[in-house]
């Protein structure tokens, strides 16, 4: 059965170490229990921040997960308690006029590296939504098989 991953960007206002951002990197272990403690969650990339500077650059903060359906997931991400995170996401980070969040089904199991992340951003970026890389508010149907 297809499971559905997820990479969003930030690109910071601050350095992470700036006072700014103290209350947000406070809170990156509660948000991330609460996403492991979600229905559907099922795999979170910790990822290595030399490919984070390489791929996107040093004032990028990269999520990468892998949920069991689309409904999962935007019940965590909107629904939950991270909600109150994203309602104060312009205290930390800068507004990105290129999209920052993608979606894409992978087969079972299948855990995304972060360059087949990037790229998958790169497809939206460069296509608009496709059953390759979509939005939550153009998501496509899980394919019958991946």
């Amino acid at each position: 059965m297809p499971q559905l991953a997820l990479l969003n960007i930030a690109r910071t206002a601050h350095p992470l170490d700036a006072p700014e951002m103290a209350d947000f990197v406070a809170n990156i272990g509660q948000v991330n229990a609460l996403a492991y403690a979600s229905p559907g969650f099922l795999w979170h990339l910790d990822e290595d921040n030399d490919e984070v500077r390489t791929l996107f650059g040093d004032d990028i903060v990269v999520n990468v997960s892998v949920w069991a359906s689309l409904e999962d997931m935007h019940a965590y991400v909107y629904r939950s308690r991270h909600a109150d995170f994203i309602g104060r996401r312009k205290e930390w980070f800068l507004h990105m006029k290129e999209a920052y969040v993608v979606l894409w089904w992978v087969p079972e199991g299948h855990r995304p590296s972060l360059s087949e992340a990037a790229d998958r951003l790169a497809r939206l970026r460069e296509d608009g939504p496709t059953a390759e890389a979509f939005t939550f508010k153009t998501p496509f149907p899980a394919p019958r098989s991946t």
